[in-house]
């Protein structure tokens, strides 16, 4: 038998209760901590931490932010934590129709971030002294209020419902420098002529073209009114060709009427 070092029951029983101690020890801080983590969640529950502190909204132009928060039911008073933001999103979106996405975001410590995009207003629909914004997918919406004015925008005369969404797909087409030079579309369908829309400009000329191709044809008007003499103006039919039609001078009319 090889010469060692007997280790006696009485020399081992010191070691066993000291890593027994250190083991309950261990145990008795991860109990503790827990119970101070659960105290604390119970006290952030309790606390403004645990509501929403601050919103805010990005990206909305024509839906104000108070339409938003009623639509989504939020307010300050609303948990930060069971806020579930796809379904608050869609939420938002269908209270809206001019709200065409909206994106939602937690920020810490309790902050609710929600960026909005709007479809654009490429027209107005004039019934009686009533102006309907039309959308760019030509969907109709809510009655501007007294106070509001069409801006930014044509406004559109006797256009039938089923005419609408073909011509906001071709108002969308243009670019808005010149979207902002037409100041009124009329819808005037007729058998004996080639064109069913008479169109007003802000610079004192009118056009005539029809809705199939509209923005094709209107995207033609910055060149033909640069090749036309300063100070005249007239009418522009705008089809298959174009040419330039001047109006009648006052003098002209008042000859033709005098014989």
């Amino acid at each position: 038998m090889k010469n060692g070092k007997v280790v006696t029951i009485e020399d081992r029983i010191p070691k066993l209760k000291a890593a027994r101690q250190r083991k309950a020890n261990r145990r008795f801080i991860l109990y503790i901590s827990i119970f101070f983590l659960l105290i604390l969640l119970v006290v952030y529950l309790q606390s403004p931490l645990s509501k929403v502190g601050k919103i805010k909204i990005n990206g909305n132009h024509y839906v104000t932010n108070s339409a938003i928060l009623k639509s989504g039911g939020l307010s300050k008073e609303t948990s930060f934590w069971n806020i579930n933001t796809k379904e608050l999103e869609k939420k938002i979106i269908a209270a809206n129709l001019q709200i065409s996405d909206v994106t939602i975001e937690r920020k810490l410590p309790n902050v609710l971030s929600i960026e909005v995009n709007e479809f654009s207003r490429v027209a107005y629909l004039k019934e009686k002294d009533t102006f309907y914004p039309i959308l760019e997918n030509g969907k109709v919406i809510h009655q501007l209020s007294s106070k509001q004015i069409p801006v930014n925008a044509p406004i559109l005369i006797d256009l039938k419902e089923e005419k609408l969404e073909e011509l906001a797909s071709e108002l969308k087409k243009l670019p808005q420098s010149l979207i902002q030079r037409i100041s009124e579309i009329n819808h005037a369908p007729s058998e004996t002529v080639s064109y069913d829309l008479i169109i007003f400009m802000n610079d004192g000329f009118e056009v005539r073209t029809s809705i199939r191709d509209f923005s094709k044809n209107m995207k033609k008007y910055p060149s033909i009114v640069s090749e036309i003499e300063p100070g005249k103006k007239g009418i522009i039919h705008i089809n298959v060709s174009s040419y330039f039609e001047a109006f009648e001078t006052e003098e002209a009319a008042k000859v033709e009427s005098e014989g």
